[in-house]
């Protein structure tokens, strides 16, 4: 019966983020946000965490927020009282900020490493990719309001380098590299959409091969993380390859969006903040080098520790082999295009 319900709760989840990006109103976009939200509900509340209701309150108290603020854009945009332009500009302001809200984004994200701290790898890698999507394109369907989305931007560069640097919980780690993650996509959406689909891609990517790994090897915290890997070496160079992909490294699949997305600003003359974001996710490098680095020096051996090899070992192997030549396998595509 459990599995019937998550099929059904996943199916409408789905359904909803289509019914968002698909409709020809602001009513039906937020229709398709409110069947998402109250959809992911019920698949975090039923997972085995003790955590985890806590964890459905919060992100449903913060979506409830956002989504009466873009009700409140909408009766707004609806209202003849003001000029077109005044109106206008008010609705696309709260528009914005509510998706800001909607998606975790810096500095509305008081929600997001809280909800992600109970969560379940599965759901947190739902909540990692696929509840970005909705807020993200209904953004780029909206009036851009370039100082709001700048201010995000810096935000979420400066939260995501500060505040995660001492944590050990790798949940939190996770969920202050998406912050990090999403002002890079907002400033690619700013300027060309593709270049954000192509940086969405790849981030989900390299996020579902590390919390693949995390939930095969059932690991929370960074020393469950430097005890676990010991036993696995290949697992341990793979996770190590991800990581440093997913930190933007050049070498791997990871670099190839933040390349784009600078070029691309420095195209239409934004060099200023692209170099605010690059120095600034200098920050974020660190704490994904402090990560690798223990993963890789670091050995811990624990008499109290039971271990239980990973199954599905070969999976975890095939879908990691995608971020080793994919820089180089990327490049030779573009020159022949």
């Amino acid at each position: 019966m459990w599995y019937l319900n998550k099929m059904l709760f996943s199916s409408f989840l789905a359904l909803g983020t289509i019914v968002a990006v698909s409709s020809y109103s602001w009513v039906g976009m937020w229709m398709g946000l409110e069947i998402n939200l109250l959809s992911f509900i019920p698949l975090i509340s039923t997972s085995k965490n003790m955590f985890s209701s806590e964890s459905a309150l919060k992100y449903f108290i913060s979506q409830v927020l956002a989504s009466t603020i873009l009700l409140l854009s909408i009766i707004i945009l609806s209202t003849k009282a003001l000029t077109f332009l005044e109106h206008n500009l008010q609705s696309s302001l709260i528009f914005n900020t509510s998706l800001l809200l909607k998606m975790g984004s810096a500095p509305l994200h008081f929600w997001f490493p809280e909800v992600m701290e109970g969560l379940s790898w599965l759901n947190s890698m739902i909540l990692l990719t696929w509840q970005k999507i909705a807020p993200m394109i209904l953004l780029s369907y909206s009036s851009k309001t370039f100082t709001l989305l700048t201010v995000a931007v810096i935000s979420c560069m400066l939260v995501s380098g500060i505040l995660g640097q001492n944590h050990l919980s790798l949940r939190k780690i996770m969920a202050y590299s998406s912050i990090n993650h999403i002002g890079w996509m907002i400033a690619a959406s700013l300027f060309f959409e593709t270049i954000w689909m192509i940086y969405f891609t790849i981030y989900s990517v390299i996020t579902l091969n590390i919390t693949i790994m995390f939930k095969k090897l059932n690991i929370f915290f960074m020393k469950q993380l430097t005890l676990s890997m010991n036993h696995e070496p290949t697992i341990k160079i793979f996770f190590i390859l991800n990581f440093l992909s997913l930190g933007g490294l050049p070498p791997f699949l990871g670099f190839l969006p933040k390349w784009l997305t600078v070029q691309v600003m420095i195209n239409e003359n934004f060099s200023s903040l692209a170099l605010i974001m690059i120095l600034a996710t200098l920050m974020t490098l660190y704490f994904y080098m402090r990560v690798t680095f223990s993963t890789l020096v670091l050995s811990m051996n624990s008499l109290m520790q039971i271990y239980n090899p990973p199954s599905h070992k070969f999976f975890i192997m095939s879908t990691n082999l995608v971020t080793l030549a994919s820089l180089i396998l990327s490049t030779l595509v573009f020159n022949i295009l």
